[in-house]
């Protein structure tokens, strides 16, 4: 069982007998000495799609699902739906768009390290590797004297997504980019 102080984007856990996956967590500490974190939860629900927002403090459990995890690879999209191919047993797995909100700028071809989580063998949602190494198609010039300043500039990537990189990274650099935030880590180690 989960206690809401563990949740993370991405965790399944069981409402009224019904899958919901997390999608956002916020955290509120009081100021006021004794009072409780706040964790304000907001919820997807994995079977109909439906939203909830939910506030838990840090101890509250919360009940857990029987899930299968496949490890996976993405193959390919047409329209509104994104197969994936189990790494094991080459089972495939497809997923309607609604399933995969906020991780479908991520997905590329042949992208490995997605998990398909399945419930009675039904694939339910996935969840993508935590942190991308993508090289940089399109950004300003390098500048020699950015090292000193703490400027950041546009960069596309090569799955198409902008992000905010330091000025003095240069068109063709692989770079670790966090999925979950979609902001700039570091140069990928390479």
């Amino acid at each position: 069982m989960p206690k809401a102080s563990n949740l993370k984007r991405g965790t399944i856990v069981a409402i009224n007998q019904l899958p919901y996956q997390v999608k956002q967590v916020e955290v509120h500490t009081p100021s006021a000495r004794g009072a409780n974190t706040l964790y304000k939860v907001r919820f997807n629900c994995v079977s109909t799609g439906q939203k909830l927002d939910q506030s838990y403090k840090g101890n509250d459990f919360l009940e857990d699902v029987d899930l299968e995890k496949r490890s996976a690879s993405f193959l390919y999209s047409d329209q509104e739906h994104y197969t994936f191919m189990d790494g094991e047993n080459y089972e495939q797995y497809t997923l309607p768009a609604g399933a995969l909100e906020g991780q479908i700028q991520w997905l590329m071809e042949g992208l490995e390290g997605i998990v398909v989580f399945l419930l009675n063998g039904i694939p339910l949602c996935i969840e993508i590797p935590d942190t991308m190494d993508l090289a940089i198609t399109e950004t300003a010039p390098g500048m020699k004297a950015a090292s000193a300043t703490s400027r950041n500039k546009p960069a596309v990537l090569s799955n198409g997504v902008t992000v905010l990189v330091p000025e003095y990274l240069t068109q063709g650099e692989i770079i670790k980019v966090n999925t979950e935030t979609g902001k700039y880590m570091s140069r990928a180690k390479g």
